[in-house]
């Protein structure tokens, strides 16, 4: 039986890529690691970089810069080129949409022309819109394309819960739905501790819970990005660490279900906007998408979500 052998490329090796590239070496989920990068120089001192660690490393794996000829046997193609918005100019990550797009605007037919034809996982901001966008330049698959999107901010919601309850994160179930961005929403109602809804545990405990500001929590999950980006200029163990996971949960065909960003084809009442909701993943990329029991006022701020990505949407193809 041959030994499996799987192959992941990054576009894009600054901090982002280059983390991400650490994460995936450091966990063993790929024999080989290709860094894509317009910077050459940059692109082999990153590779050489994670390289010289994997000697302490568990597993060894491969890791060097190469171009998009490489992509044609890779299992996996990691996008994590782009600007990061502009601090100083109070800039969203919407904000960086048309310097995204038009850092991106010849990776579509590079990859179309290397033949390669796996599993795409897009990290550029804005996430969902770009990921909406390579899936239209592409004509791919949709279930084949998807982006990290909330997986990271679901992260920091649980961490602001575990913060706020004194419980450990792992033992709490919370998604945050929606843009990674300004818009997302966290469905309240189907937040659980140990699999007790959020929402009974504040009621039956008033003088503990009772006062805790759910709002606060998810502003408080919401802005832990920008308080990164405002201290050292840029995130990256946390979205490298994410990247991985949902990498994990694909290459090992886990059927996991994480927040990713996926083409949404009526479920929630969506068409035709890609949305951060809970999918399953697996060897086919995005193989089902689990559809929470949503409140009317959910429902309406998730809607509300998706408009502000479908908008800006239109406005990338239009570029």
């Amino acid at each position: 039986m041959p030994a499996l052998k799987r192959k992941i490329i990054i576009i894009g090796a600054g901090h982002v890529g280059s983390h991400v590239g650490y994460a995936i070496a450091a966990q063993g989920l790929a024999e080989e690691i290709v860094l894509i990068d317009v910077n050459r120089k940059k692109a082999e001192a990153q590779a050489l970089d994670i390289y010289d660690s994997t000697v302490y490393l568990r597993r060894r794996t491969l890791v060097h810069a190469g171009d998009y000829k490489d992509a044609g046997d890779a299992d996996l193609i990691v996008i994590a080129a782009g600007p990061l918005p502009d601090l100083g100019r109070n800039q969203t990550r919407m904000d960086t949409l048309r310097e995204t797009v038009d850092a991106l605007k010849d990776v579509p037919q590079k990859i179309r022309k290397s033949g390669f034809h796996g599993i795409i996982l897009d990290i550029s901001n804005p996430a969902d819109v770009i990921t909406h966008y390579m899936q239209n330049r592409l004509n791919y698959p949709p279930r084949k394309i998807l982006s990290t999107s909330t997986t990271l901010d679901s992260a920091r919601l649980r961490r602001a819960l575990s913060d706020a309850f004194h419980i450990d994160q792992k033992s709490i179930y919370a998604y945050v739905l929606g843009e990674h961005g300004e818009s997302q929403m966290v469905p309240w109602s189907t937040v659980t501790i140990a699999g007790k809804p959020i929402l009974e545990l504040m009621e039956e405990k008033p003088e503990k819970y009772g006062k805790l500001d759910l709002e606060k929590i998810a502003a408080d999950g919401r802005v832990g990005g920008w308080r990164v980006l405002a201290g050292k200029g840029s995130t990256e163990f946390g979205i490298g660490t994410a990247a991985a996971e949902v990498i994990r949960a694909i290459l090992c065909d886990e059927k996991r279900i994480l927040p990713v960003s996926t083409l949404l084809d009526g479920e929630y009442g969506e068409r035709d906007v890609y949305a951060s909701v809970p999918s399953v993943l697996g060897l086919g990329g995005v193989e089902d998408i689990l559809e929470l029991r949503l409140t009317e006022k959910e429902k309406g701020l998730f809607a509300h979500s998706c408009e502000v990505m479908r908008k800006n949407y239109r406005t990338a193809l239009s570029y």
